[in-house]
């Protein structure tokens, strides 16, 4: 069964993040793929994560889809014009690709390209009105299309404001998304679900389900990492602690990960797991979990 059904019923939906290498072996995404289906709902595929050149997401959507998984094409507005964008799309459809998540994406210069120009012609709220567009049978022009795709449209939020005042434009942002078009949401990671808890009070009124995400740790050194560098993501010191003290590493992770997908049940409407290179870890967190 494909996303938007499986929200409607009102499933816990699982997905989780897999990236394209640098490269055209796609072994590794074949035997992830394997390991994956038939344990999660929907597979999402970066789009140039982190601003680094890589397989493109759309054909190894198309790759995921032949292997028996319900791809998310994620579409950054960083790389393309709205020409390309719309493209790209149609392309997406005519493959049988129907879930799309829209990113602004990063900038280039966090990259390994940092002299790539930037287009960012539209943004992420954008794409999302042109997605809703092309879903009624007009490109963004109002030019009719022969032959209209059936996408079902989601977008990102940061749920881990540290001030009123950001939490008030993350569910400003959140609104705006959902009048453009966007039917569910992905989050950035989530350590605290009681933080969390309290963003989904505000959240839930608008009747949109929320994916929360999940980045199993590795090390304290990426959690610390983490709270250093990456926006909105705070890991608790007890949970650093318990990746210091621990001395199998990577059960430690799945088990926190585990735990968090426990308590997060009962407050969103699913869970996006980014393993970020341990795609094959995920059935171990989901099965720690009794998903």
């Amino acid at each position: 069964m494909s996303l938007q059904p499986l929200f409607e019923s009102g499933k816990f939906v699982v997905t989780a993040e897999v990236g394209p290498l640098k490269g055209t072996d796609t072994t590794e995404l074949e035997e992830a793929a394997e390991l994956l289906r038939g344990k999660i709902d929907a597979t999402n595929v970066t789009d140039q994560q982190s601003s680094v050149m890589r397989l493109g997401s759309l054909a190894v959507c198309y790759l995921l889809k032949e292997k028996g998984l319900d791809p998310v094409f994620q579409m950054t507005c960083r790389d393309r014009n709205r020409l390309a964008l719309q493209s790209d799309l149609l392309s997406a459809s005519v493959l049988g690709i129907e879930n799309v998540l829209a990113i602004t994406g990063d900038l280039p210069l966090l990259g390994d390209h940092p002299q790539a120009k930037p287009v960012y012609d539209l943004d992420s709220v954008q794409l999302l009105w042109v997605i809703k567009k092309l879903n009624e049978g007009f490109d963004m022009e109002g030019n009719e299309l022969k032959g209209k795709p059936n996408f079902f449209p989601g977008a990102v939020v940061n749920p881990g404001a540290d001030t009123r005042a950001a939490l008030e434009l993350q569910l400003l942002k959140m609104e705006k998304k959902i009048e453009a078009g966007a039917r569910f949401f992905q989050t950035q990671a989530i350590y605290d679900p009681t933080a969390f808890a309290k963003f989904m009070k505000r959240a839930g009124a608008f009747k949109v389900p929320v994916l929360a995400g999940i980045i199993p740790l590795k090390s304290a050194g990426m959690a610390r990492f983490m709270n250093k560098n990456v926006a909105g993501v705070f890991v608790p010191e007890e949970m650093i602690e318990k990746m210091t003290a621990a001395e199998d590493k990577t059960r430690m992770g799945i088990e926190i990960a585990a735990d968090l997908i426990k308590q997060l049940k009962d407050i969103c409407q699913g869970v996006h797991v980014m393993a970020i290179g341990w795609e094959k870890k995920v059935p171990e967190v989901l099965e720690a979990a009794g998903l």
